[in-house]
């Protein structure tokens, strides 16, 4: 067990931002919003997923909607408890734990305001290890938890319980219809789970493995050390590209950040060409016409000069920036998981073609 601190929260937000492929929103709000938290004398507990009882009770917390509004909306700020909390008085039943609904980006913090407001403790543990643009896209869904009940809040005061539905993409697609109507972002509590279900399910040591390669990555700026050796002392990471931004498209569509971004090669990889499609996330890396990194591995795209992580919102004509694949957790890799995350999954005719290498369990 350990409890978050101030100095902390930067190390958190970078790493996840690192493994959230682009997404799971901007963390400058929650960041605030955490730091104001702290000072105030909350407190966020963080517990190893083995701590759990099997019939503990819990739920996930994270946010849904586009991530160019997100960063656009100013938070409530307790909107993640507020969700939490409406789940609890559908159930008649108060939570044991919290457990983040996927480590990327933003989302990574906003489950720590959840639990500095209720008091609760945060599960060192994610379904995705990653960031996923639909709420069926993760290891809970994937391997047969409930969808349902599950709760949206938003930033005016509105809660909303869902109750029975077909199944998670039913629940994704009414879920995404109540967020574009709270104004395109909405903070989600999905799914109720007992402590036997994280344990089989979730992917562990996601909240450390992000502290650790935020502190890796500003050890080595402090240093004006390599960058991508410093995420590579963490994480199995390969450098894919090197270039320049001469294109983006983006559009906000039906509650997501859709299009794709066109970057022309520099130094070593001047005579190449980059394409990046998007949905919320980075999805696959076409270099040349041939896909090089796809779903759900990794494509982490850094500022060259910072080496700060750039998510798909704050993409502009211009930027100078290094491409870096890293490795899916291995829960993400399975025939059953790949028939939700892989390639197909998303439209593309390509079979998952894996980066080499094994991201780490935090234990």
């Amino acid at each position: 067990m350990w409890t978050i601190r101030e100095e902390d929260i930067s190390d958190i937000a970078v790493g996840a931002s690192i493994l959230g492929s682009g997404g799971g929103g901007n963390s400058y709000h929650v960041e605030l919003q955490l730091r104001e938290l702290l000072r105030e004398g909350g407190r966020v507990e963080v517990i190893p997923l083995a701590s759990l009882g099997d019939d503990d009770l819990g739920c996930g917390i994270s946010g849904m909607g586009a991530p160019t509004v997100g960063i656009e909306k100013l938070p409530r700020g307790d909107e993640m408890w507020q969700a939490a909390r409406a789940l609890e008085e559908h159930l008649g039943k108060k939570f044991k734990f919290l457990i983040i609904g996927e480590v990327g980006g933003g989302n990574a913090l906003e489950p720590c305001v959840a639990a500095a407001h209720g008091g609760l403790p945060l599960v060192d543990a994610d379904p995705m290890g990653r960031a996923f643009p639909e709420l069926q896209m993760d290891t809970f869904m994937i391997y047969g938890v409930r969808p349902w009940p599950f709760a949206l809040a938003d930033a005016q005061g509105n809660a909303v319980v869902f109750g029975p539905v077909l199944d998670p993409k039913t629940a994704e697609r009414l879920g995404r219809a109540a967020t574009v109507a709270m104004g395109g972002t909405s903070s989600l509590a999905l799914p109720v789970l007992t402590g036997r279900e994280a344990k089989d399910f979730a992917i562990v040591g996601t909240l450390t493995l992000s502290r650790r390669i935020g502190a890796s990555v500003r050890l080595a700026r402090e240093a004006k050390d390599d960058i991508v050796e410093a995420i590579r002392r963490v994480v199995p990471a390969e450098e894919l590209f090197f270039g320049k931004i001469v294109d983006v498209e983006r559009r906000v569509v039906a509650g997501f950040n859709r299009g794709r971004v066109h970057m022309e090669g520099l130094g070593s990889c001047a005579s190449s060409d980059l394409v990046v499609d998007i949905q919320n996330e980075y999805l696959l890396a076409w270099r040349d016409g041939e896909a090089i990194c796809t779903v759900p591995d990794i494509i982490s795209l850094l500022e060259e000069e910072t080496g700060l992580p750039v998510g798909t919102e704050s993409l502009a004509y211009g930027q100078r920036l290094r491409v870096v694949g890293i490795p899916a957790a291995e829960k993400l890799k399975t025939k059953t998981a790949l028939r939700v995350i892989g390639p197909r999954a998303f439209g593309y005719d390509l079979d998952f073609r894996p980066l080499p290498g094994r991201i780490p369990e935090v234990l």
